[in-house]
């Protein structure tokens, strides 16, 4: 550090005992602060606060930033090292607050489905993988059917799948993670027939007949993963390091991991306690039976590498599948209200039971009816007050515009997803009609009221591509620019606003507000190198942006494991 400015003046006076005559070499060392790094040349932005901070300069110490500033704040340091960035841009790493890390990591060993337009096509992806598989004996599995894409608009059958892969037991889930499609063979397995009942919370989808067509709606896809044989822990462990090394090549240098086992805390854990760990994870614990093994939260694990802060509970399915809970009978499918996973008495004990071991209770709800009855349940655990805990609602997709003013007067956090919008737009006012879409993905009216959000991509549902969802929310239009007005314009976000949610908003919305998402004086040093400046680039290029670089604690994350 620098000497004090008297002892400085005495020692280049000569006239303090201990100091020899320095020459201009050891004047300029002894000056400068020490600092492990600074960052030059940068177009840097970060958001400090609730402004919008530009810097040219960032000075990087132990892991943290110590100091942000233009080019002439290099001079006063003497780093180890030199980043020299020529210019690029520099943000603060972007933090997902909805993600699952483990199944996003298994899908890159099993069969991925996403974005294939018909059924014809989907079949012949998983017979190419089928081949590639062992002994009949052996499961094919897979991820991201979405019937929606298909030319057929229908759900698919078993005997599709019969057809393909013959007497080898298949699982597929849909794109949502909210319906499965089983071949015969699996259905066998897990015991169902025609006469199964539909489990509480779920449905065994059936013909005109009455015959179970090997679609399973939510709870009912319990009944044939109970059958499926579990990846050991070594795979397990390999799922979470693929995944996050992926995730950081992206430019994330945070998740909020939506559902996590004992298992894998201590998976995290030992990644953390062994270097392994890419980025920084966030933990909700996936469910009450999750949390009875634990006394309470986990914070600051190795250097905040890793937190458990939360559990995550289920109010209801999803839309894509019509399992999300409405309040009236969806507009394409009347009669079906979805699928609520709990009453409003039954969710307020589950909330409390999370905040007596002092963690905050983040619940799934898409459905308006849902959300209303997780607001309820907020309101009945809280006497109507606000929040003490960082509780949040995840997904907040169809809400009534009373409810949005309940969000902020709860002080419920939204925790959304800008990619579900543009990924729905093609169905989600089939499903709900012209009136209830105006409470639907409604980030404008949401951040007017006064609500608390943060921003992810609920990967592997949706790509993890970051500046997607960036996209996704200042432009509210797919990639091709359509509809070229956006898709409900009046409820895009700025490109500042957009940031802050992928950076400090979601820091906050886990407690870490104070030491991750903004590149200040104290906070991590988390960043990226990116080949364009977001602020600048005409906003059809915005998910076009390349991630160069990404730094966790000031040290950089190389795309190989």
């Amino acid at each position: 550090m620098k000497l004090p400015i008297r002892l400085a003046t005495l020692c280049f006076l000569g006239l303090a005992a201990g100091c020899n005559s320095p020459g201009t070499d050891e004047l300029a060392a002894i000056d400068a602060d020490k600092a492990d790094m600074i960052v030059v040349n940068a177009n840097g932005y970060t958001m400090a606060g609730d402004a919008l901070a530009r810097f040219e300069t960032l000075v990087i110490d132990d892991g943290k930033v110590i100091a942000r500033g233009d080019a002439s704040l290099a001079d006063q340091y003497n780093p180890a090292t030199t980043l020299d960035v020529g210019g690029r841009t520099v943000l603060p790493g972007l933090i997902d607050a909805h993600g699952h890390v483990s199944s996003l990591g298994k899908l890159r060993q099993t069969v991925d489905l996403a974005g294939i337009g018909s059924l014809d096509s989907t079949l012949g992806v998983i017979a190419t993988y089928d081949r590639s598989l062992g002994d009949d004996t052996q499961w094919l599995i897979g991820r991201g059917w979405n019937q929606v894409l298909w030319t057929e608009k229908r759900f698919p059958t078993a005997k599709d799948l019969d057809g393909i892969v013959g007497e080898r037991p298949a699982f597929l889930n849909r794109i949502d993670g909210h319906a499965a499609w089983a071949n015969t063979a699996a259905l066998q397995l897990a015991g169902i027939d025609d006469n199964t009942p539909d489990p509480d919370g779920g449905k065994i989808i059936r013909d005109d007949n009455g015959k179970a067509t090997g679609v399973l709606i939510d709870a009912a896809m319990s009944l044939v993963q109970a059958v499926v044989p579990p990846d050991d822990t070594a795979a397990q462990r390999d799922h979470l390091r693929v995944a996050m090394y992926e995730l950081a090549a992206l430019g994330v240098t945070g998740v909020h991991d939506a559902g996590v086992s004992a298992t894998e805390v201590r998976l995290y854990q030992e990644l953390a306690d062994s270097g392994e760990m890419a980025i920084r994870v966030s933990a909700m614990l996936g469910g009450l039976e999750v949390l009875e093994a634990f006394d309470g939260p986990i914070q600051g694990y190795a250097d905040d590498l890793f937190e458990v802060t939360s559990v995550k509970l289920y109010g209801d399915g999803a839309l894509g599948s019509r399992g999300a809970a409405l309040i009236e009978p969806y507009s394409d499918d009347p009669g079906n209200v979805g699928l609520l996973f709990a009453q409003e008495q039954e969710m307020a004990a589950a909330i409390r039971a999370a905040h007596e071991k002092g963690l905050a209770a983040n619940i799934h709800a898409i459905g308006d009816r849902a959300n209303e009855m997780v607001l309820n349940a907020f309101a009945m655990v809280n006497d109507g007050k606000p929040s003490a805990f960082n509780d949040r609602i995840e997904h907040a997709q169809i809400v009534t515009l009373e409810d949005i003013k309940r969000f902020a007067e709860l002080d419920i956090i939204a925790s959304f997803q800008p990619t579900h919008a543009t990924s729905d737009m093609n169905m989600a006012e089939d499903r709900v009609g012209s009136e209830r879409i105006l409470g639907a993905y409604a980030w404008r009216r949401m951040l007017d009221a006064g609500v608390r959000m943060a921003a992810g991509s609920d990967f592997p549902v949706e790509k993890p591509e970051m500046f997607d969802g960036l996209y996704a929310a200042v432009t509210r239009k797919d990639k091709n620019g359509r509809p070229p007005e956006g898709w409900y314009p009046d409820q895009v976000l700025t490109r500042e606003e957009t940031l802050a949610a992928f950076t400090t908003w979601a820091a906050d919305s886990v407690g870490q507000g104070d030491r991750i998402g903004e590149l200040s004086d104290g906070y991590w040093a988390d960043f990226i190198v990116i080949d364009r400046d977001y602020f600048e680039v005409p906003e059809a290029e915005i998910w076009q942006i390349q991630v160069e670089q990404t730094w966790v604690a000031g040290r950089q994350i190389s795309a190989t494991r």
